[in-house]
C-alpha cells in the first residue's frame, strides 16, 4: 500500500492512526511541440540510450524545452490514481495501456523525507544526481505542508458521497469495497460532521440529506448497506446531483467537499468531464466545494476521472482492495478535507549558462504558461497538511559547467484570506550526487518510479525517453535492491511490479 496514503490522518477519523474554467492551462511556452497523442518512435533495436531533443511525435513531457526559455511552470498535482491503477492491471498479468500511465503519479505515490514547514504553505527542496547518460541529470523538486494536525484540531466537515451504483460497480471490488469502507468511516466520523449520500446509474438520486453523525449513525449506516447496482451510468447527473446537494447541506464553519466514488465509465448522459464540470461551475467558484475522486474496477474511465478531478479543483486516488479502500478513507481523504494551499503553482527557472535543455517529466495536463505564474487569477491545485508534491525534471547541463543550477518557486494563496504568499529553493552544479543509483534513497526511489513510468509509455514497454535509463530487467534487479536498502513495503510492491512488468513484456 502506498505510503503516499499512510502519513498519519487523524483529520477526520477518530481512531484511523477561480477560475470558471477550472483546471490548469496548458502552455507551449516552455515545450517545443504541442500535445501529440502518437508514442514517441522506437530508439534502434536493443538500445536503450537516450537521445536529447524532441522527436517526432512524442508526448509533451517527453520533450526538451527549446533555447533561449528556461522556466517551466505547472500546477500542484497530488493525484496517485495512475500508478495504483497500473499495479491492479499487472496484477491481473496485462499491462497497462500507455495513455493510462502518467509518470507524476507514480513519482508521487512514494513517501519523500522533506522538511516540512511550520505553519501553512511549503517548504521548497531542489537536489538531484548525475545519470549515466554523459552531462544529463535528474533534478528533483520537492515540496511539502505541515504535518497534518490532531483530529481535534480540524474543523468540522461536510461530505457529499457521489456513489456509482450502475451495472459494472456490481463487479466484486467496486461497490462492495465503498460499501464497506463508508461503513468504516461513518463509525469513526466525529459526532460533529455530516455527511451527504447521492447515488447515480441511469438518474441520480439523493438518498440521504445532510446528515450531522451525532445520534444518526445508524440511519447513516442503513443508507449504506441498501446501495445495490442497477443499470446505466449518467455520472454528469451523479455529479450534478451531488453539488445540488452539497450547496443545499452547506455549513459556513465546515469544509465542504464532494466525494466522487465510480469506474468512471460513463455511457448515458453527458460523458465530457468539462461539459460536467461547466453545470456545476457556479457551485465550484462560489462556494469552494472541492472534488475528490475515487476510482475503482479493472474496467477504469481513468482518463475521465482525472479530468473531473483536475477540473473540479481537486485529485484522485485508485482502490483495488479492502485494505487500499480502508487507507484511502481513513487518510488520504482526511488530508483532503482541509487546505493549507489554494490554487499552488511551482516555476523552475533554469541557469543558461550552466543547462543546456531540460525537460519536465509529466504533468502534461497541468502545465500553465509562464506569464501565468503569479496571476493569481489563474487555477492552480489546492494541497492539504500532510502532502508532498514532487516534480522531476532531465537536465543537460553543459560540459565543464559550475555553478547556480536551478531555482524553484512555488506561489500560493492563503485558504481563508487568499493573501499570496511564495517559497524559494535553489541547487547549484556541485549539490548533484555522483549517481542516481548511490543517491539518498528517496532520491533513488524517485528516480525508480520515474525510469518505471516511461518504460510503459514508450513502445515495446523497452526505450525509455529519460537519460540513463536502463532495460525494464536491469531496473527490477535495481528496485529489488533499493527496496532492501530501505525496507519499504511500498518499494517492494514496486519492484514486484517492475518483475511483473518484465516478465510480461
Amino acid at each position: 500500500m502506498l505510503l503516499a496514503l499512510t502519513a498519519a490522518c487523524g483529520l477526520l477519523l477518530t481512531g484511523c492512526s477561480g477560475d470558471d474554467g477550472g483546471g490548469a492551462q496548458k502552455s507551449d511556452a516552455s515545450y517545443g511541440g504541442g500535445s501529440h497523442d502518437m508514442p514517441p518512435p522506437p530508439a534502434p533495436e536493443g538500445s536503450n540510450r537516450f537521445e536529447g531533443g524532441e522527436r517526432e511525435g512524442e508526448q509533451e513531457s517527453r520533450e526538451v524545452a527549446p533555447e533561449p526559455d528556461y522556466l517551466s511552470t505547472f500546477a500542484l498535482d497530488v493525484d496517485t490514481a495512475s500508478y495504483g491503477y497500473a499495479r491492479r492491471t499487472l496484477d491481473e498479468g496485462r499491462l497497462p495501456d500507455p495513455s493510462t500511465v502518467r509518470p507524476e503519479e507514480f513519482v508521487n505515490s512514494f513517501r519523500q523525507d522533506y522538511p516540512r514547514p511550520d505553519g501553512d504553505g511549503f517548504t521548497v527542496t531542489v537536489d538531484g544526481a548525475h545519470t549515466d547518460e554523459e552531462d544529463w541529470s535528474l533534478v528533483r523538486v520537492g515540496l511539502a505542508t505541515r504535518t497534518a494536525e490532531a483530529d481535534g484540531e480540524r474543523p468540522p466537515a461536510a461530505l457529499t458521497f457521489v456513489i456509482d451504483i450502475s451495472g459494472s460497480m456490481g463487479e466484486p471490488g467496486r461497490l462492495d469495497l465503498a460499501q464497506e469502507a463508508l461503513g468504516t468511516m461513518t463509525d469513526r466520523l466525529r459526532d460533529d460532521d455530516s455527511v451527504a449520500l447521492v447515488t447515480f446509474s441511469g438518474e441520480a438520486e439523493t438518498v440521504l440529506p445532510m446528515t450531522r453523525l451525532d445520534g444518526n449513525r445508524d440511519e447513516i449506516h442503513d443508507a449504506i448497506d441498501g446501495l445495490e447496482p442497477t443499470d446505466s451510468t449518467n455520472l454528469g447527473a451523479g455529479v450534478e446531483t451531488g453539488y445540488e446537494a452539497a450547496v443545499e447541506g452547506l455549513r459556513e464553519s465546515a469544509t465542504n467537499r464532494v466525494v466522487l466514488v465510480s469506474d468512471a465509465l460513463a455511457n448515458t448522459g453527458e460523458t465530457e468531464a468539462d461539459a460536467i464540470l461547466e453545470r456545476i461551475a457556479e457551485s465550484r467558484r462560489e462556494h469552494g466545494i472541492t472534488l475528490f475522486g475515487v476510482g475503482v474496477g479493472s474496467d477504469y474511465g481513468d482518463a475521465l476521472m482525472e479530468r473531473l478531478a483536475d477540473r473540479g479543483d481537486g485529485h484522485t486516488v485508485y482502490v483495488s482492495d479492502e485494505e487500499d479502500a480502508r487507507e484511502v478513507f481513513c487518510e488520504e481523504l482526511p488530508r483532503s478535507i482541509e487546505l493549507t494551499a489554494r490554487d499552488a503553482k511551482a516555476q523552475v527557472a533554469f541557469d543558461p549558462a550552466t543547462v543546456a535543455e531540460f525537460r519536465l517529466v509529466g504533468y502534461d495536463n497541468r502545465r500553465v504558461a509562464d506569464e501565468d505564474f503569479r496571476d493569481d487569477r489563474v487555477d492552480g491545485g489546492e494541497v492539504g497538511p500532510g502532502h508532498t508534491v514532487t516534480a522531476l525534471y532531465a537536465v543537460r547541463t553543459r560540459p565543464g559547467a559550475g555553478g547556480h543550477l536551478a531555482t524553484a518557486t512555488v506561489r500560493w494563496l492563503d485558504p481563508d484570506s487568499r493573501t499570496p504568499h511564495e517559497e524559494t529553493g535553489d541547487l547549484e552544479t556541485d549539490g548533484l550526487e555522483e549517481s542516481v543509483w548511490r543517491a539518498r534513497p528517496r532520491l533513488t526511489v524517485t528516480a525508480t518510479a520515474a525510469y518505471f513510468a516511461d518504460a510503459l509509455r514508450s513502445p515495446g514497454h523497452r526505450d525509455s525517453a529519460l537519460p540513463g535509463a536502463p532495460g525494464l530487467g536491469e531496473l527490477s534487479e535495481r528496485a529489488g535492491s533499493l527496496a532492501a536498502r530501505t525496507e519499504d513495503a511500498d518499494v517492494r510492491e514496486l519492484a514486484e511490479a517492475i518483475r511483473t512488468a518484465n516478465r510480461l513484456d
